[in-house]
């Protein structure tokens, strides 16, 4: 198989099929179709003996009720141990079990049946989205958008009733970041292992056959655009309610509670942040169909007219529309409420957000990705 063979001279070789060796990063990166199972094996069994433990009497149960300043908005959360606990570790048993066979496949290098393929591939994709998706709340999102004042939050504490970041970021919440994790790795494991079955390039993803006309670079940026379009239109929502509160306009809350807002110390200066963040997130959007996102532009004077590495814009990117969906999911199943729709209502967009940035950001490596350095295809 062609996959295969690709798979088993990079191991043996420790380097791309062409090319000039790259970096430790994008070394150890373009190697995620032979780490992501054994990966995702790994978490399955840790997580899962984590839930063994808690079955039976231990503490730290992250979906027990606790005091509201301590709970998560996970569709788990509160739930009986004595019921969550024996299925999750029940069902980690069973991915454990999965992911072997996948690495089996992997390393064996086998033909599978047409039904067992299937079979696999619905139970990694279902068992990624659960993890990625279904469990987690906007826990993610917070985190993407405070990362650049985390570290001042950490001397200063958190505006408001809140001590420092254990206040933020605790347990119940941390345990949220772990599961979302272990999406990504099985979903990491599940795409290799498409690829691989298909005897497709398990890195590009290009096989024998011809590629689609959609992912034409000229096709790719026409439905691109589309996408960007999409992303920025769906931000505006959340933007214009932040804004109206800051200046004093009740915009989808009400009077009470704007007055709530604007009595707690730092909040109104962090919903008027968190907007401009989002407007400037939008902006910066353009550049997945635009030059500036593929030549450094004038106004990024330390590298004006130097190429952009596609990695600078798609890892942004990507965990950006990665993050957006759990918080969009979780506002969801808060339901709506005609006279406070203005604090969860604009968060329902999340999810279209989410999908046409990773659409975008997809139309943008279409178009940058060039000749695979693995494969040697392109």
């Amino acid at each position: 198989m062609v996959g295969a063979v690709i798979e088993e001279r990079e191991a043996r070789d420790g380097s791309p099929v062409t090319g000039k060796g790259p970096g430790p990063f994008r070394r150890f990166w373009s190697r995620w179709p032979l780490w992501s199972a054994p990966a995702a094996i790994a978490w399955s069994v840790l997580y899962g003996a984590a839930h063994v433990y808690w079955a039976f009497g231990g503490a730290g149960f992250p979906f027990a009720r606790v005091p509201e300043d301590r709970a998560s908005s996970s569709v788990l959360d509160p739930s009986p141990v004595e019921v969550v606990a024996p299925v999750f570790a029940a069902f980690c048993a069973a991915a454990a079990a999965v992911g072997a066979v996948m690495l089996h496949q992997q390393r064996t290098g086998r033909a599978v049946s047409p039904g067992r393929r299937r079979a696999l591939l619905v139970f990694g994709w279902l068992t990624a989205g659960l993890l990625a998706f279904g469990v987690p709340d906007y826990t993610l999102i917070a985190v993407v958008a405070f990362a650049p004042v985390l570290v001042v939050f950490a001397f200063t504490g958190i505006p408001g009733p809140q001590g420092g970041l254990e206040d933020v970021l605790y347990w119940h919440r941390d345990n949220l970041i772990i599961v979302f994790l272990g999406g990504l790795l099985w979903a990491l494991a599940t795409l290799a292992h498409q690829r691989r079955t298909a005897d497709r390039c398990t890195s590009c993803g290009r096989g024998e056959r011809a590629a689609a006309s959609w992912t034409s670079p000229e096709r790719a940026l026409r439905w691109g655009r589309t996408a960007v379009w999409i992303a920025v239109l769906a931000t505006i929502p959340y933007d214009l309610t932040r804004l109206a509160w800051y200046f004093g306009l009740p915009l989808g809350i009400t009077d009470e509670f704007l007055k709530e807002i604007q009595d707690t110390e730092g909040m109104l200066e962090i919903g008027l942040g968190l907007g401009i963040m989002s407007t400037l997130g939008s902006l910066l959007t353009h550049g997945l169909v635009s030059r500036w996102g593929e030549v450094w532009p004038r106004w990024v004077w330390f590298k004006a007219g130097g190429p952009v590495h596609p990695l600078t814009a798609i890892i942004p990117a990507s965990i950006v529309s990665l993050a957006l969906l759990p918080g969009s999911m979780m506002n969801f199943r808060s339901g709506f409420d005609p006279e406070m729709w203005g604090t969860n209502t604009p968060m329902f967009f999340w999810g279209l957000w989410g999908l046409a940035l990773g659409a975008a950001t997809y139309s943008y490596h279409l178009r940058r990705r060039g000749e695979c350095g693995i494969c040697g295809r392109g």
